[in-house]
């Protein structure tokens, strides 16, 4: 369809892929060119697939908007998505039946819409980082899925998630390197986690991460001195 002229086209493997729940194949999908995947349509429901609170369970859900809203591309957002509505309706009705709305996942999404209005992320050069395992025999790293986003005057956005159901570690490469000699704060803007690191040791190292599974972290990466 690109080739043929369209703007954009749904992203409909990367959504296939999220929903069987496996990293590798999210992230060898996110290794394509920016020329590409910047006309794509990233989404988790629509009027053709069913909800996506009735597809993916709590965390998974959350993961995988994390990783589908905050990828490169046009975001497609569907009507009752914040609320976890989970009834698809027929784009030929005009009325839906009344649904409880999800306060938490909600507030996630709130949240998520927080980040995506940044200049950052609306503006900034997105780049897909490598991860390595945590220490010797431990696969666990192989369910991340880390990305960046930089943006003017040294404004940076560093997503990472551990796309499965179980605990998993992992460094992650930082592309950063103007932190070296430089303290460095990561907020996370999806939760009230801070944690100030050496630039130094990040660049040298990585990020050590230790996260739950369908764990996520939305850091706001700074030079604290």
């Amino acid at each position: 369809m690109l080739q043929q002229g369209f703007d954009y086209a749904y992203d409909k493997r990367l959504y296939d892929r999220l929903r069987e729940g496996h990293a590798r194949p999210v992230r060898e999908h996110l290794y394509a060119g920016l020329d590409y995947q910047n006309k794509l349509a990233r989404f988790l429901e629509n009027h053709d697939e069913p909800r996506a609170a009735a597809t993916f369970v709590s965390g998974m859900h959350e993961a995988a908007a994390v990783i589908t809203y905050l990828s490169p591309g046009l975001r497609f957002l569907h009507q009752g998505q914040f609320e976890g509505r989970k009834k698809r309706i027929s784009p030929h009705l005009v009325r839906a039946p009344l649904e409880t709305v999800d306060k938490t996942l909600q507030q996630f999404y709130d949240g998520l819409l927080s980040v995506l209005r940044q200049p950052t992320v609306r503006e900034g050069q997105w780049q897909l980082l490598e991860c390595r395992p945590a220490w010797d025999g431990n696969g666990t790293w192989d369910g991340f899925i880390c990305f960046a986003w930089q943006g003017r005057e040294d404004r940076r956005i560093l997503v990472a998630v551990n796309y499965g159901p179980n605990q998993g570690q992992c460094y992650v490469r930082m592309p950063f390197e103007d932190l070296r000699g430089h303290s460095v704060r990561l907020q996370d803007r999806l939760s009230p986690a801070v944690y100030d690191r050496s630039g130094d040791a990040l660049l040298a190292q990585g990020l050590y991460l230790d996260m739950p599974g369908w764990g996520y972290h939305v850091f706001e990466v700074t030079r604290a001195a």
